[in-house]
């Protein structure tokens, strides 16, 4: 009896990180940040910098849904929010090394009613001003073409932050390598009052230094941008009621034409045109491993699990018309690591608990995961076979193991970490695959996470196919998909990656009944041929560009 019950307990502990978030983002999936959209981490990736091979890029998104023509306050990071990245090199899910990010509030012009105005180089009050303001009186400032200086006069409100790294015990303060404040990118308000977004985006791209001999080849950014996830939300939430049809017979799964097109949506993108704020810091290697060197992708110290997690002051004390008061000690709201493992694992009862909870004690939340719901309903809807539990075919998402970490590699405790191999090259653009490690691309998902790696279709094949044993590895277990296969907007090749903020003013969110490249193709179209307008930020339904 007792070695059944131990069987059972680590049958438990291997299935805890089946990652069952496979059809959505983190977006709202807890009651805690459900109502806390600031603290509410969306998504977090951890690659390999395609253009510094002997770097890491963090991205952690937060804040979700962000409408951007939503003034006059737009999107800012809460200043009352800690934003952490946290990075395990002892296979221990804790944290060897943390990286701290605050922000700090500037209100330049108190008077305005927006957060941001501008035109040209400037408007002055016209002869026919009514008193007081007289003909030629300065009334819009010069459109914004800096974060800093007298192209920044119409930043009514700006952001600045600071950076702490914490490693072996020692905080380190990271600073600007220039000597300037390092200050987050605002929203795209426009092209009146921001004519050349892109540059000035790029401005807050910041060489760090005060880490050390390698601190000079970290950079940061942080902003708001074009939320890079991708899934027809609806679609999946209307009990998984994929609009694509393969021609087979068997709904919700792709043709092979439609599963090779890696840039092609053929279902809408529910993400399409809304922004997200972006927390995006590059480390070398050699900061991250245990012993400080860049080992080979065969070595067990390559690789590394890292979390996101945001935090709240214990108390706040609320005495109008005064500032708020606020303790210095932390209570964590959210934690984020593979997407969405609290999303449709965790009961929503425990949700919050979980959200609050540190990855080295994971195993506790083992029992929701004995026997999964989600294979269980693909197997309801699509009549496909699944694996029976209990599914240790998975330990590749929850613990230190292959192909992602060499062998020899200490599994670790069951735990929510994005695991890479920082010894695996990135792939390059002509060669990435949208699937990853399921389609031979190792520098993808679940090795890391890159922008454009497809967790929706590789997690509804692996958790709801069961494709990672032989056996279940056949159609339509392997072809499973949304038919979003892309974000609607390429993300960069060059840090941040992530592409910068749609237009407030001429972006749009494309419904599929209207015309052009918002038409719904029929069920058996495998493309869609139309170009979007740029800065629509909407048409999900047409070749990614």
């Amino acid at each position: 009896m007792l070695k059944r019950t131990a069987s059972l307990a680590l049958a438990m502990s291997l299935m805890l990180w089946t990652p069952f978030q496979s059809f959505a983002s983190s977006h709202r999936e807890a009651p805690i940040t459900a109502l806390d959209h600031p603290a509410d981490i969306t998504d977090f990736y951890s690659f390999v910098s395609y253009d510094h091979p002997d770097r890491v890029t963090f991205v952690m998104n937060v804040d979700p849904f962000l409408e951007p023509s939503n003034g006059p306050n737009y999107f800012p990071f809460d200043p009352n929010v800690l934003y952490e990245i946290k990075v395990d090199n002892t296979y221990t899910a804790t944290a060897g090394v943390t990286f701290q990010i605050r922000f700090n509030t500037e209100y330049r012009d108190p008077t305005l009613f927006t957060s941001a105005a501008g035109a040209g180089s400037g408007l002055n009050a016209q002869p026919n001003s009514p008193a007081p303001v007289a003909p030629g009186t300065p009334v819009v400032p010069p459109a914004i073409t800096a974060l800093d200086g007298a192209g920044a006069a119409g930043l009514a409100v700006r952001q600045n932050y600071t950076i702490t790294m914490i490693k072996n015990g020692v905080s380190t303060q990271l600073t600007n390598a220039s000597g300037s404040a390092l200050y987050a990118v605002p929203s795209n308000v426009g092209p009146r009052t921001m004519p050349n977004y892109d540059a000035l985006a790029a401005q807050g791209i910041y060489t760090l230094a005060g880490g050390g001999d390698s601190s000079g080849d970290m950079r940061v950014f942080a902003g708001t941008v074009a939320d890079p996830f991708f899934i027809d939300l609806g679609a999946a939430f209307d009990s998984f009621n994929f609009r694509v049809n393969s021609g087979s017979g068997v709904p919700g799964v792709l043709s092979a034409s439609q599963d090779a097109a890696d840039q092609v949506n053929i279902a809408p993108n529910s993400l399409s045109g809304f922004n997200v704020n972006t927390i995006a810091i590059e480390v070398p290697i050699k900061m991250l491993t245990s012993d400080g060197k860049q080992h080979a992708a065969t070595d067990p110290k390559a690789t590394i699990g890292s979390w996101a997690t945001t935090s709240r002051p214990q108390i706040t004390v609320r005495n109008a018309p005064n500032n708020a008061t606020m303790t210095s000690s932390f209570s964590q709201v959210q934690r984020l690591a593979n997407p969405l493992i609290n999303e449709l694992l965790i009961g929503t009862g425990y949700k919050d608990y979980w959200s609050m909870s540190q990855p080295k004690d994971d195993a506790q939340f083992a029992p929701f995961a004995v026997d999964p719901t989600v294979p269980r309903i693909f197997n309801a809807i699509y009549g496909i076979n699944i694996p029976p539990p209990p599914r240790t075919d998975l330990a590749i998402i929850y613990t230190y193991a292959a192909p992602i970490a060499a062998p020899g590699t200490p599994a670790g405790p069951p735990a929510d970490l994005l695991r890479l191999n920082t010894g695996v090259p990135p792939t390059p653009l002509s060669q990435r695959k949208r699937l990853g490690v399921l389609a031979g691309d190792l520098a993808g998902y679940p090795d890391g996470r890159r922008l454009t790696d497809d967790v929706t279709d590789i997690v509804a094949r692996v958790v709801g196919g069961g494709v990672l044993i032989p056996k279940y590895n056949v159609f339509p277990n392997n072809a499973i998909g949304d038919g979003v296969n892309a974000p609607d907007v390429a993300t960069q090749e060059t840090f941040p990656y992530v592409h910068y903020s749609y237009s407030g003013r001429d972006s749009r969110h494309a419904d599929p009944s209207e015309t052009g490249c918002g038409t719904q193709p029929t069920a058996a179209s495998s493309t869609a041929t139309a170009t979007p307008p740029a800065d629509q930020g909407g048409p999900a339904l047409c070749p990614v560009m």
